[in-house]
């Protein structure tokens, strides 16, 4: 994309509308992402998990995000002049630095024949989308890969197997759908050391060419604001790759939902930002504390040597 991108992952949407979840812009109803469209949304990233059920069939929630409704969202998108991002997890549930689990139908498979299903998954999908007029922009393959992919035999420091796992998705990618950029992604975006042992390893094991650095930035955990801009900068310097901020937020609120989830004690994830983490960031849990906070990050973006952000 030339232009500088605005997203959100909607992945959950249909899922909390299904529950009758209600939007609205100063008090009036409206469609969610009309809504986000006419403040400068430009880009959704929509999550796919390869299977996201029990082997009874029960969903595992959280937006069941299988290729079913991946496809129905890119429609939507597609029909509210929406670009969209793919963010392959290669697992039936959430992947990411805590947990790579291999999929069900995947399990009991060898490192060579994992790499074949990986292929063979991305190109299915991929033809699938292409098929039906709805490429994404961009695809990720691989979702937080800080600690690797399709545990345990893709698990850093083995990158002789993340590289083998990730060129079969990039070269799927390629063979299906030639003109759709690719990401690879990271967490924890303040950590510059993280990002060069990753990248100087990915590529001195072979690892295929691709577009997009996408890195994942959460105040309360991933350092402060100069730290991700100097891994940026460094980042720009050394990889000469576009970069995107593929997941950022911060509070605006320390109010405690309770009365509204009328869940358990044991069943609660507590309040909307628990204030031991809001204490970690300079920046107020307020409506203009988050603005503020937004603000601060495209400025930073955009301030990207290279013009990579």
């Amino acid at each position: 994309m030339n232009t500088f991108i605005k997203g959100m992952d909607l992945s959950t949407l249909p899922e909390v509308e299904r529950c009758g979840g209600k939007f609205y812009d100063n008090g009036k109803p409206g469609d969610a992402v009309s809504i986000l469209k006419s403040y400068g949304m430009n880009l959704v990233r929509l999550r796919l998990w390869n299977d996201p059920y029990s082997e009874d069939g029960v969903p595992y929630g959280a937006g069941t995000n299988d290729l079913p409704r991946t496809v129905a969202m890119a429609k939507r998108l597609k029909a509210a002049g929406v670009d969209w991002m793919l963010d392959l997890h290669y697992s039936d549930f959430w992947a990411d630095p805590g947990k790579q689990t291999i999929p069900k139908s995947w399990r009991g498979m060898e490192p060579k024949a994992l790499a074949g299903a990986v292929y063979d998954f991305t190109f299915s999908v991929m033809t699938t989308l292409a098929s039906s007029g709805l490429l994404p922009t961009i695809t990720a393959v691989g979702n937080e890969l800080s600690n690797g992919l399709l545990w345990p035999y893709g698990r850093t420091p083995n990158f002789e197997n993340i590289v083998l796992f990730l060129n079969a998705g990039i070269q799927a990618v390629r063979d299906a759908a030639p003109g759709v950029k690719i990401m690879l992604h990271l967490d924890n975006g303040g950590n510059n050391t993280l990002y060069r042992t990753w990248f100087d390893s990915y590529f001195a094991s072979g690892g295929k060419d691709f577009d997009y650095i996408g890195l994942s930035y959460y105040p309360f955990w991933h350092g402060t604001m100069d730290d991700l801009r100097n891994n940026m900068q460094d980042l720009a310097l050394r990889y000469h790759k576009d970069m995107i901020v593929a997941e950022v937020s911060t509070g605006f609120t320390l109010e405690d939902y309770a009365s509204y989830e009328k869940l358990a004690s044991e069943e609660r994830k507590g309040m909307a930002t628990k204030r031991e983490l809001a204490e970690k960031v300079p920046y107020p849990m307020t409506p203009e504390g988050q603005s503020t906070f937004m603000l601060d990050i495209m400025k930073l973006i955009r301030d990207v040597p290279e013009n990579r952000g």
